[in-house]
């Protein structure tokens, strides 16, 4: 107990969160072998939503908290769909989304960003509901992409990103910050690493 509380007292020097380094941590990795295409990309990825589901609660970043548990739900549905377009060398098929499809991810990212946005502005003490909201419903859009094996999701998270930045910047919570610029780079990794290793569907 006397380490943990030596732990604290070292991130409160700096006026860090333990709980938030773990997660910028954990998360990091999470991205990493999802760019290298390692399947356990999903159960750490499960563990660095879990962690920030609490910060984000902390923080009032409310949209972002349910996010955690969207992104929960769906690391059972990418974890399925990477094994169907897995081999064993370790090369997979990449998915290609007709125009609809793109169409509908983006009507779907507007109308989550118009209703998350209104109830957390009218009915909560969000922080910043709208911007949150807008990154919160766009972020489903990304995940949905990378588990169908979309190519164009590392192009949407890199955008994201950028924002999620200045966001985060705003609130204070500059190592989760630092988090998205590294996985902001992690992305452009991503990018060529599946350009690299996919297979023609």
């Amino acid at each position: 107990m006397a380490i943990w509380d030596n732990v604290v007292a070292f991130f409160a020097t700096f006026d860090m969160s333990p709980l938030e380094w773990i997660a910028v941590v954990v998360t990091a990795i999470g991205v990493w072998l999802m760019a290298r295409r390692h399947m356990a990309c999903w159960p750490v990825g499960f563990v660095g939503v879990a962690l920030y589901f609490w910060l984000f609660f902390q923080q009032k970043l409310y949209s972002d908290m349910l996010l955690q548990v969207f992104f929960a739900v769906s690391i059972v549905y990418g974890w399925w769909q990477w094994r169907r377009g897995q081999e064993l060398e370790g090369t997979f098929e990449l998915a290609v989304p007709s125009h609809r499809e793109i169409a509908l991810s983006i009507i779907a990212g507007l109308l989550g960003t118009i209703g998350l946005g209104y109830s957390m502005g009218h009915f909560t003490d969000a922080a910043v509901p709208w911007p949150d909201a807008t990154l919160s419903s766009f972020s489903v859009v990304a995940q949905v992409w990378s588990a169908r094996r979309f190519l164009m999701s590392w192009w949407l998270w890199i955008a994201l990103d950028v924002f999620y930045i200045g966001m985060y910047c705003y609130k204070g919570l500059y190592p989760t910050a630092l988090l998205f610029f590294i996985q902001m780079i992690i992305c452009v990794y991503g990018l060529a690493d599946w350009r690299r290793a996919a297979r023609p569907a």
